[in-house]
């Protein structure tokens, strides 16, 4: 466990070099927001294009492992739901608050930091997860938001959805790669190295601009902020790794990066997507700066547990 802490706190020192950069006003709002778009639009997706251009689409179908990841997931999903209805939530603070308990930063913080913690091979498991993420639940929570206020189905919620699939740089990024490896074409040794160059800035961009963006956050609702943070780190991994090495036949070294994967504190963009329809940003806000302050501690456990897995 100590060992694994102190592989993880150069990633979180990152984090918090950037959150007080910010908090001083030395990066301003509009410094990490453009950072942001950087990491966002360039670095992570030159990393992914880089990686996904040596693998093959039938690598990524893995039906025991998208079994394992959908059903532990969508049995949080429905259990964060439920205690929303309980507390007389409507509809969409309900699909909100289900997204932080499911959904963690993957993108940002999953695949530079499990690629170093965990050797390249995990880019592959973690670009499955988050594949998984942005086509089912990134369009579940805007049908679920937008069809609790039409009262119905539409073609332009469909529309919206589709068109933030296609505008995502880091699927549009999967399926180049995708599509490049499958063709039997390598890219040239420029074109690689121009892809290794940018893609190294996504790690130390990614942490910074986290932290920066943390520093934005507020800590209201404490109590909500405190239980979706509990499911997103505990009960989330938790549940994958019953649904991983018991229900279905993962193979260890997969099992190992979902399960990590599932272990990482709630997603920033949710935050983007709760401002957008002005759904309880506030209570995304808290989870998010919760949850990722607990992840220091809770991310390191899960990491030197599943590292026995396969070591």
């Amino acid at each position: 466990m100590i060992e694994v802490l102190l592989k993880t706190l150069p990633f979180f020192a990152i984090v918090g070099l950037g959150y007080v950069a910010a908090r001083t006003n030395f990066f301003s709002e509009a410094a990490t927001a453009y950072l942001t778009k950087f990491v966002f639009y360039f670095a992570l997706p030159a990393m992914i294009i880089r990686f996904s251009a040596n693998l093959s689409f039938a690598e990524l179908i893995n039906i025991p492992f998208i079994a394992a990841y959908l059903s532990a997931s969508f049995l949080i999903y429905f259990l964060a739901t439920g205690v929303a209805i309980l507390r007389r939530r409507n509809v969409a603070e309900a699909a909100v608050e289900a997204q932080c308990a499911t959904i963690g930063n993957v993108g940002f913080l999953g695949i530079p930091m499990l690629a170093m913690l965990m050797g390249p091979e995990a880019v592959l498991w973690v670009m499955l997860v988050l594949a998984i993420d942005q086509l089912v639940f990134g369009s579940l929570i805007v049908i679920l938001i937008v069809g609790s206020r039409d009262g119905r189905m539409s073609f332009g919620m469909l529309k919206t959805v589709g068109m933030g699939l296609i505008k995502n740089p880091m699927i549009m990024a999967m399926v180049a790669g995708l599509l490049c490896s499958s063709s039997g074409w390598a890219l040239p040794v420029p074109v690689t190295e121009f892809f290794d160059i940018l893609g190294a800035a996504a790690t130390p961009g990614a942490l910074f601009a986290i932290g920066a963006s943390l520093a934005s956050k507020s800590a209201e609702r404490i109590s909500v902020a405190g239980w979706l943070a509990f499911c997103k780190l505990i009960l989330h991994p938790g549940a994958v790794a019953i649904a991983a090495l018991l229900i279905f036949p993962v193979a260890p070294y997969p099992a190992a990066v979902l399960i990590a994967a599932t272990a990482l504190p709630v997603a920033g963009n949710i935050f983007i997507l709760a401002t957008h329809y002005n759904v309880a940003p506030t209570r995304v806000s808290a989870s998010i700066l919760v949850s990722t302050v607990a992840s220091v501690v809770t991310v390191s456990l899960v990491i030197a547990w599943v590292s026995a897995l396969y070591s």
